[in-house]
């Protein structure tokens, strides 16, 4: 998305709070201080390890609890005071739908969309998660991911203008994971904004425009994946033949900036200068007749990113508390 055009903003989160229990000691704070904007037909993804706050921040959010402090706009509304003109335009997965098990695939759906405005048909619900051949089957008798592809029809019955998913692909094959990312994409093309929670950072990595890293219940980083990314160093490594003696012997280079490290012929570069570094290294191979293999060159990956985050967030002194 084009950050020049980007439409105005459907949600917003100013200075969000939410706490358990009472004040002091005893209670604690599961959202401290959160800023948040999402734009129209934007995927955002949110991150952060166990216990961040993501889960709390989504149900502020989605209006399913009213925030300790600070406000939340949904499409122009409080989610939480102002639920009935906001329900009916946003869609929900949760991390667990709580369905009865004797009810078919089908049935649920058709309860679900007899107490939804505008509802799309069911089979058509079902065959967008595929699960339309399994519309007569229990759902006590559906695997984990046929569950969460569930959750998700249900939370499409709607049509909804903001879809939240918490943890979408959770217990979801290879397979089934390709098809919902497909569906998501899709979605997103047709205009509806996304707000994802999920632990697979490879899943943020491939839909979200833009992402935060949570930790203590406040968003340690945020941007595009790429800005995120960006600061953090990428990495060289080559195996050295055994002709070459040990690794201090060489004669590398200078590499300013770099951290070398050598594990047995296993040479490791991290170096916030890829280009350059690359460059110098196969210099001094070719003229020196080394032929490196196992040769590899890239950049840091959300992966390594987020865990530097996280760690980084950690050793913050925190206030009193702890997030969920």
């Amino acid at each position: 998305m084009n950050a020049t055009s980007r439409p105005g903003p459907v949600i917003e989160a100013a200075a969000l709070h939410r706490r358990y229990g009472p004040a002091g000691p005893t209670g604690f704070d599961a959202v401290r201080g959160l800023d948040l904007t999402v734009h129209r037909g934007e995927l955002f993804a949110l991150l952060g390890t166990n216990g961040a706050g993501k889960t709390s921040t989504m149900e502020l959010i989605e209006g399913l609890a009213a925030p300790s402090a600070g406000q939340v706009r949904v499409l122009g509304h409080d989610p939480y005071r102002e639920r009935a003109a906001v329900r009916p335009r946003i869609g929900i997965m949760l991390q667990e739908g709580g369905f009865p098990g004797d009810l078919t695939v089908a049935e649920t759906c058709r309860g679900w969309a007899g107490l939804t405005s505008g509802a799309r048909p069911v089979d058509e619900a079902l065959d967008l998660v595929g699960l339309l051949g399994r519309r007569s089957v229990r759902v006590k008798q559906l695997s984990g991911g046929e569950r969460r592809r569930l959750d998700l029809a249900v939370a499409l019955l709607g049509r909804p203008e903001v879809l939240f998913l918490d943890e979408p692909s959770t217990g979801l094959d290879p397979e089934a994971r390709a098809a919902v990312w497909r569906l998501v994409r899709d979605l997103r093309r047709e205009g509806t904004t996304v707000l994802l929670t999920t632990h697979y950072l490879e899943e943020a990595e491939e839909l979200a425009d833009r992402l935060a890293v949570m930790h203590g219940g406040r968003i340690a980083a945020s941007g595009t994946v790429a800005e995120v990314i960006a600061g953090r160093p990428a990495r060289i490594g080559f195996e050295l033949p055994e002709r070459c003696g040990p690794y201090e012997a060489l004669g590398l280079p200078p590499l300013p900036g770099a951290e070398v490290t050598a594990d047995g012929r296993r040479i490791t570069v991290r170096t916030p200068r890829l280009q350059a570094d690359l460059t110098a290294v196969l210099g001094w191979a070719a003229a020196h007749d080394v032929v490196l293999t196992g040769l590899e060159a890239r950049s840091a990956t959300l992966e390594e990113a987020f865990l530097a985050i996280a760690a980084e967030a950690a050793a913050t002194p925190e206030t009193i508390g702890s997030p969920r």
